[in-house]
């Protein structure tokens, strides 16, 4: 793997998890080839695969994927969901688990997630669940789901209280990545990619957070060569991240930098308004004024992070929202251990920190500026 922001990156990224390990494979026009790495990710007894996907997607690239399939001795079944965050539900689960069922599929078949992070969520969560397990793909397609949510083994449905609430680890057997499938990918959907890679580059790659402010131009116009480094290295940090923390016991917890006011501000505006990249972006600038309040984060070091947070796009507006319902709204978080929140605040550009001693009305004041545009 290459580490260097400034090199050439290399097309594989390897998720090293002992016997549950995987690749991800990254390359343009790699989707002509799933069919192939597909066989050999889910091995020799696999006949048939549930192919997940959304009718958008599947109308740009399910033939493409189909075909590779069937060349590769795999029979592909369609399974298409509704799009967003509103599909991502226990109800939406039910017609899959039905369709497997009605098409009695076995511990032996599989599935592929064709898609964004909705999709990937979703069909990971039904693979995970389907007779107690069942070996799945991923082959996302939109920027946010290739850098972050197709890699790790986080699988979940939302539930109308909190993002996520409900879900498994169940790790994907192989990540395939054309970047070239961003091609199609409204503009909107890119930005919303683009706020979860200046995550990364904050918690983690300084260097990898000043690329990325340097090239915008040159993703936002789709060098393809750009693209593919962005989205290596931040499957190379989550890949790292993952090795040594797969169930979010520790290190794990960094990632969801910018994820804790963010998922709030999805469930208060009901999944509807807000892409899930677009909240992580509202949660990042919350945090870092956060962190800048409590004094973990230099004033000019937290202007940084949301210069380059609004050099990506605008935001949706947020401010018809209270700051008392996205406090309850963190309540039901997830990571709520022993009725406190942990906080995930940058230090520095490439650093943060986990903390849950932070005041609740210093919290409330973040907040309070978000929402009005203070910062």
């Amino acid at each position: 793997m290459v580490s260097d922001t400034n090199k050439r990156v290399s097309t594989d990224v390897d998720v090293s998890l002992g016997d549950r390990s995987y690749r991800i494979a990254i390359s343009a026009g790699v989707l002509q080839d799933s069919g192939e790495i597909i066989r050999a990710a889910l091995g020799a007894r696999v006949r048939r695969v549930a192919l997940i996907s959304n009718p958008v997607v599947y109308g740009h690239y399910g033939s493409i994927v189909e075909k590779s399939l069937r060349r590769a001795g795999l029979a592909p079944l369609r399974h298409l969901i509704g799009d967003g965050e509103r599909a991502k539900s226990l109800r939406t689960a039910e017609r899959a688990w039905a369709f497997l069922i009605a098409n009695r599929f076995e511990r032996s078949d599989g599935v592929v997630a064709l898609g964004g992070g909705v999709v990937g969520d979703l069909a990971g969560f039904v693979a995970a669940t389907y007779q107690r397990g069942v070996p799945y793909v991923q082959i996302p397609t939109t920027l946010l789901a290739q850098i972050d949510s197709s890699v790790g083994g986080k699988t979940a449905v939302n539930h109308a209280l909190g993002k996520n609430l409900i879900g498994a680890f169940h790790q994907p057997r192989s990540v395939i990545i054309d970047p070239t499938v961003l091609q199609t990918l409204p503009a909107r959907e890119l930005r919303a990619g683009l706020y979860e890679a200046v995550k990364y580059g904050v918690i983690r790659d300084a260097g990898l957070a000043e690329k990325i402010d340097r090239n915008l131009a040159g993703i936002f116009t789709m060098d393809l060569d750009l693209l593919a480094g962005l989205i290596a290295r931040c499957c190379e940090i989550k890949a790292e991240v993952v090795a040594i923390d797969e169930r979010e016991a520790g290190l794990r917890r960094i990632l969801n930098f910018g994820h804790t006011v963010g998922h709030a501000l999805e469930a208060v505006t009901g999944y509807r308004r807000l892409k899930h990249g677009e909240a992580v972006g509202y949660g990042m600038k919350c945090a870092s004024a956060v962190a800048e309040k409590a004094g973990i984060i230099p004033p000019v070091a937290a202007a940084v992070i949301r210069r380059s947070i609004d050099a990506v796009g605008r935001l949706p507006r947020i401010g018809d929202l209270q700051a008392r319902q996205i406090i309850e709204a963190m309540a039901h978080d997830k990571k709520v251990s022993h009725g406190k929140l942990p906080l995930i605040l940058p230090t520095r550009i490439g650093d943060v920190v986990v903390r849950d001693d932070i005041p609740a009305g210093l919290v409330r004041s973040a907040i309070r500026d978000l929402l009005t545009s203070k910062i």
